[in-house]
C-alpha cells in the first residue's frame, strides 16, 4: 500500500468515525423534542443516550476487540457501518420509547465493530513514533461528528422534527459502506515470536496486571465520564436554564474546535515522548484540569452567550485527550492484542462515561438539585469528582510507565 493509499484509509476511517459519532450523539441534540413528543423523563433521556447504548456497545467491545483480532477488520468495520446506520434510520419511525431502546441496543451492538478493528489497522500499518498523531487524526471525527450532529441534526429538527433528523443523519452510512469494503485492503498482521494463543479474558487479566494500564483505564474512563455527560445535557443547560435553544445546534461548532486541539494534543505527545515517553500522560491531566474553571463560571452565569462561550472553550480543552487515550493504550499490548486492548477500552469508557455519567446527571436534575440551576449543579458535581480521579490516576500511570511498556520486537 503506497502512502497516498493509506492516507485515503485514515481519512476514510475519520470519515466512518465521524457518521458514527453523528448516529449516537443525535439524541442528546433531540433530547428535549424526544422528551417532549413521547411525554418522557429527564431520566429516560439519560437511559436511551446512556445505558441502551453504552452498555451494549461496552459488553460487545471485548468480543468484538477478540473477533478483530482474528478475522478480516474490513468486514467487521462495514458490517457495523451499514446496522448502526439502518437503525438510526428506522428511529425516525419511533412511537414508543421502548422502540427508541430496542434501535440504540442495535446502534451500540455495531458500533462496537468498529474502532477495535481500527486500531488494530493503524497500529499495524504505522510506526509507534507516529501513533500518537494518527490515531488522534481518526480521534478528532469524534468530535466533527459531535458538531455535525449539533449542527445538521439541530437545524433539520428545527426546519422540520426530530423524526426527520433521525433519518437524514442516518442515510450517509448506507451509502458509504460499500464504497468502504471496496476501497480498503486488508492489511497483512504483525505476527510475533513465540505466540501464545490464551482466551480472551486470560489475556485481559493479563493486560490489568500492569500498573499503567489500570490506571489509564481509571484515568481517561473519569474524562470520558465528564465529556459525555456535558454532551448529553448540553442542551438541558440551554434549554431549560438560558432558554436559549438557539445555541444548542450552535454548540456543534466548539465541536470542530475539539476536532482540532485532539490533533493537537496527539502532535504534542508524539514530541514529548522523545524525551520521556511517560510525558504523554501529560495530555490527559491537562484535559482534566484545563476545562475546569471554564466549566465552573459558564455553568452559572447568568448570560446565556458567556455561558455559551466558557462551555464551548472547557469542552475544547478537556475533551482533547482522546487520540493520546487510545494511543497509550497500545504501548502496553502486544501485537495480537491491539483489538482486544481497543475493546477493552472501549469497554471501560463506555460503561463509565455513557453508562454513569448522563443517568447519574439526570437523577441528581430531577431528584437531589432545583431550582433554574439543577443542571448546572449536576454536572459541575460530575466534573469536579471525575477531573481529581483523573489527575491521581495520570500520575500514578506515569510512574509505572517504563516497566510496563512492550517494546515493538516482542
Amino acid at each position: 500500500m503506497n502512502k497516498r493509499e493509506v492516507f485515503g484509509t485514515v481519512i476514510l476511517f475519520t470519515l466512518i468515525y465521524i457518521l458514527s459519532f453523528v448516529d449516537r450523539q443525535i439524541v442528546a441534540v433531540l433530547g428535549v423534542q424526544i422528551r417532549d413528543s413521547l411525554l418522557l423523563s429527564n431520566f429516560q433521556i439519560g437511559l436511551l443516550y446512556g445505558p441502551a447504548f453504552s452498555f451494549m456497545y461496552a459488553l460487545a467491545g471485548i468480543p468484538m476487540g477478540r473477533l478483530a483480532d482474528k478475522i478480516s477488520r474490513k468486514l467487521m468495520i462495514c458490517t457495523g457501518l451499514f446496522i448502526w446506520s439502518f437503525m438510526t434510520v428506522i428511529s425516525g419511525f419511533a412511537a414508543s420509547f421502548t422502540f427508541l431502546i430496542t434501535a440504540r441496543i442495535f446502534v451500540g451492538l455495531s458500533q462496537a465493530m468498529l474502532s477495535p478493528a481500527v486500531y488494530s489497522y493503524m497500529a499495524d500499518r504505522f510506526s509507534e513514533e507516529k501513533r500518537g498523531l494518527i490515531f488522534s487524526i481518526y480521534a478528532s471525527g469524534i468530535f466533527i461528528g459531535v458538531g455535525l450532529s449539533f449542527l445538521a441534526g439541530g437545524a433539520i429538527s428545527m426546519q422540520y422534527d426530530w423524526r426527520w433528523a433521525m433519518i437524514a443523519v442516518g442515510l450517509p452510512g448506507l451509502i458509504l459502506a460499500p464504497v468502504v469494503f471496496w476501497y480498503v485492503n486488508e492489511p497483512e498482521r504483525v505476527k510475533p515470536k513465540n505466540i501464545c494463543e490464551n482466551s480472551a479474558i486470560a489475556e485481559i487479566m493479563a493486560m490489568l496486571k500492569k500498573p499503567s494500564i489500570r490506571w489509564h483505564l481509571i484515568g481517561f474512563s473519569s474524562l470520558a465520564c465528564i465529556g459525555y455527560t456535558l454532551l448529553a445535557f448540553a442542551g438541558n443547560v440551554f434549554n431549560d436554564v438560558f432558554q436559549s435553544p438557539h445555541y444548542i445546534s450552535q454548540y456543534g461548532w466548539f465541536m470542530f474546535g475539539v476536532a482540532g486541539t485532539v490533533i493537537l494534543s496527539g502532535k504534542t505527545a508524539d514530541l514529548l515522548a522523545k524525551k520521556n515517553p511517560s510525558r504523554r500522560f501529560w495530555m490527559g491531566i491537562i484535559a482534566a484540569v484545563g476545562g475546569v474553571p471554564f466549566y465552573m463560571f459558564g455553568l452559572f452565569t447568568s448570560n446565556p452567550q458567556t455561558a455559551f462561550l466558557c462551555m464551548g472553550i472547557g469542552v475544547m480543552i478537556s475533551s482533547s485527550y482522546n487520540g493520546v487515550a487510545a494511543a497509550l493504550l497500545q504501548y502496553f499490548v502486544k501485537p495480537t492484542q491491539r483489538a482486544l486492548a481497543g475493546g477493552l477500552y472501549l469497554f471501560v469508557i463506555s460503561i463509565a462515561g455513557f453508562g454513569l455519567g448522563p443517568p447519574f446527571a439526570g437523577w441528581l436534575t430531577d431528584s437531589v438539585f432545583s431550582g433554574t440551576y439543577a443542571v448546572s449543579y449536576a454536572l459541575i458535581s460530575i466534573i469536579l469528582v471525575c477531573a481529581f480521579i483523573a489527575v491521581f490516576a495520570f500520575l500514578r500511570a506515569m510512574k509505572w510507565y517504563q516497566s510496563d511498556v512492550v517494546k515493538e520486537t516482542q
